[in-house]
């Protein structure tokens, strides 16, 4: 799809924007005037966006970031669409732009953070049987797709990583810690924290699972199932080398990496579900949602 007359835009940069109110609002703006379409968070300790347009109009919005001073160390990953990958435009402005829930403690990876590991490095890294390699995303990101031998922190969001690693310091003094996330913004910090609370030996993907993938010399090996992005394609490949689908249809238990949402609406919750499931399942994620679905569409009442 090298020709495709779109782009996907994803990116972030920690870095001090004084005022993230006019920021949003002039960002916004920019993002109007060459019809993109996306997720922007603005926040005083920088900004993380993934937008779509046609390639004249990302180019043009990735030459005015970069014009930027405020934004012109950014790093961008690039993926060829067909066309937009995003309903609408969203940009916000927020206290942070990923939540690690530290309050006063709070921080910016720009003052501390882990040691960068570029996809070749960190190819070779993950093969020590020594290292700890943690999985800083959510059980619905995991399920799709991980690193071989990767532990997911048994916590409901990002904010709790904190908590669960002061309840289990134990399992991780002087082990060698790696720990990664789709685009890097969310280990960056999470590295940082590691770093501030004693860890000595802490090393982050640069650039995340998308930059694994699309890095000649890593070609996304070890990497199992799909990486999880945040717009319509659900999914994208990472794996150019040894791929295997580690998701499974939680119906029939074949391999699966078909992401729907339940249709039970009150519910609403993703799920794997083949297509030969779909039409039996009614695309609902377990019995209880699927009476209830029944119920309600078939004009049945209790």
């Amino acid at each position: 799809m090298q020709d495709a007359p779109y782009q996907v835009l994803l990116y972030y940069l920690y870095t001090d924007i004084e005022n993230p109110e006019a920021y949003r609002d002039a960002h916004r703006s920019l993002c109007e005037s060459l019809e993109l379409r996306g997720r922007i968070i603005v926040g005083k300790e920088g900004i993380n966006g993934t937008v779509s347009g046609t390639v004249e109009n990302c180019n043009q919005y990735r030459e005015a970031m970069l014009a930027d001073p405020v934004t012109a160390a950014v790093e961008f990953k690039i993926d060829p669409e067909q066309g937009h990958v995003f309903p609408k435009l969203s940009v916000k402005a927020r206290e942070e732009i990923v939540t690690l829930g530290l309050g006063e403690e709070d921080f910016s990876p720009n003052e501390c953070t882990g040691n960068y590991l570029e996809p070749a490095e960190w190819k070779e890294a993950i093969k020590d049987p020594n290292a700890v390699i943690i999985d800083a995303r959510n059980d619905y990101e995991w399920e799709l797709g991980r690193f071989k031998n990767a532990l997911r922190p048994p916590v409901p969001a990002f904010r709790d990583l904190p908590q669960w690693i002061r309840d289990n310091r134990e399992e991780f003094e002087g082990k060698k810690i790696l720990t990664y996330c789709t685009g890097g913004i969310r280990c960056e910090k999470f590295s940082g924290f590691l770093v501030k609370e004693g860890f000595e030996d802490v090393s982050q993907l640069h650039g995340g699972i998308v930059k694994y993938g699309k890095d000649p010399e890593a070609k996304g090996e070890d990497f199992d199932g799909q990486c999880y992005v945040f717009d319509e394609r659900i999914g994208v490949p990472v794996n150019h080398v040894n791929p295997e689908v580690v998701a499974h249809c939680v119906n029939c238990g074949e391999p699966s990496e078909r992401y729907v949402n339940c249709a039970n609406k009150m519910c609403n919750a993703q799920h794997f579900c083949c297509e030969k499931c779909e039409e039996e399942s009614l695309r609902c994620c377990c019995d209880a949602c699927r009476e209830v679905y029944t119920v309600k569409y078939s004009g049945v009442s209790k």
